[in-house]
């Protein structure tokens, strides 16, 4: 079916644009773009003025399966992921059985097969994601593995590390970092300061992803590996990640919607629903690592989706599990950041479309012909209060429960089928 989608605000990561105008739809692919007549025949959908873009490529996603469905499935995620406009999930291999070996990739790729959305899939780099001996990396890639990580087990073993890289980097292979000192980051709580010690918390030096940072481009640069550092949270990593772009090593780095939008201060009196990994920075972070996104020296803003069940919230803030779901949150947060004059839309999408496609050579994130028709359709402006109950995760540990926030999905469209229609809004 041919869709014709008239009278939208166009958001063009690309370009750094935003225009008015229609979009034609053919086959799964955008076939025009511009002020044109609807085709005969097609769906005409209005748009009403209200921003097209993209659809989100959320790279780092951790769903529960295997072992923790009760947390998160991958249906349930991908139900959360067309309503929160994403169309591309890219999963974390941190499962309560890590997928480490191509079997274990060939069970998620299978239950995922029928999801709404386009699921993809990370394998652990070491075998248990213990740091020690690495996994089968070319079996897993020629299974479908499209970058390898062990997440927040950073490993403590450098010459088994640099032999992982080294290995990795003569098959083409995507490494993704976890960049911090695990020694020092061992039992954190929150960013060590004069707010952790009045909250009688164990703290972690910013310090730490800088060290973590600075051995993980040393591997790089001596293996010639591609790698991507998940989260890039504090001003004193920034220096690092500039010297090894300016070097020419092929580095990327993101960071997560909440290290962009929240501050350590935001834990307050010990909830837990703010207790992240990394831990949650300092306001003068915070803005750095802005700064650093609309320069594009962070490459890639993401959900960094972890769902946590309500007994595992539930407990003193040291003992409780860390992370947040932020599946459906990812783009109203992200509003937060435009509706402050900080980033622009397309600088926005930039960052959570384009370049997490670019990175893993996927043809998504783009406004422009023959592009696939993975596209969201939202009104920045339209305010609402979150309430957690409604997310269609199963998993309900968001930290802006109850906040005011403005930015809401109105469709989702997968190789031009409508996957989401928000029902409010009719």
């Amino acid at each position: 079916m041919t869709l014709f989608l008239q009278n939208a605000r166009l958001i063009d990561p690309e370009a750094l644009t935003e225009t008015t105008g229609n979009v034609v739809v053919d086959a799964g692919r955008i076939a025009a773009i511009g002020d044109m007549s609807a085709p005969p025949d097609a769906q005409v959908i209005d748009c009403e003025g209200k921003c097209l873009a993209p659809g989100i490529v959320d790279l780092g996603v951790k769903i529960g399966e295997p072992g923790e469905r009760h947390m998160e499935s991958f249906r349930s995620a991908a139900s959360a992921a067309a309503a929160g406009g994403v169309t591309t999930i890219v999963t974390r291999p941190d499962t309560a059985q890590a997928i480490d070996t191509p079997e274990t990739l060939e069970f998620v790729r299978r239950r995922a097969a029928d999801a709404r959305v386009r699921i993809l899939h990370m394998a652990a780099l070491t075998k248990g994601r213990a740091g020690t001996e690495m996994t089968e990396i070319g079996f897993l890639k020629d299974a479908g593995a499209v970058a390898f990580t062990d997440g927040t087990h950073v490993s403590m073993q450098t010459k088994a590390l640099a032999r992982a890289f080294s290995y990795a980097a003569s098959l083409g292979a995507l490494v993704i970092g976890h960049p911090q000192e695990p020694n020092l980051s061992r039992g954190a709580a929150v960013t060590s300061g004069k707010f952790a010690s009045l909250r009688g918390l164990p703290g972690v030096s910013p310090m730490a992803e800088q060290m973590g940072l600075e051995r993980d481009l040393a591997l790089v640069e001596m293996t010639g590996l591609s790698y991507h550092a998940d989260q890039i949270t504090t001003a004193r990593a920034l220096p690092a990640l500039r010297r090894a772009k300016a070097a020419g090593l092929d580095v990327t780095a993101g960071i997560s919607i909440h290290h962009l939008t929240l501050n350590a201060l935001d834990v307050g009196d010990y909830r837990t629903f703010f207790k992240l990994t990394p831990p949650l920075r300092d306001e003068e972070d915070r803005l750095a690592v802005i700064a650093a996104v609309e320069d594009g020296l962070i490459d890639v803003i993401c959900s960094m989706h972890t769902p946590a069940d309500e007994e595992s919230k539930r407990l003193p803030f040291e003992e409780a599990a860390s992370g947040a779901v932020g599946l459906e949150t990812l783009l109203p947060a992200a509003m937060r950041l435009y509706h402050a004059g900080q980033l622009s839309l397309p600088q926005l999408f930039r960052a959570m479309a384009l370049n997490p496609a670019r990175r893993l050579g996927l043809p998504q994130g783009r406004l422009s012909e023959g592009a696939p028709a993975d596209l969201v359709l939202f009104d920045p402006d339209a305010p609402f209060v979150l309430d957690r109950f409604k997310l269609r995760s199963k998993s309900k540990n968001t930290p802006f429960d109850t906040a005011r926030m403005e930015g809401k999905t109105l469709a989702t469209f997968v190789a031009g089928v409508q996957v989401y229609a928000n029902e409010e809004q009719k």
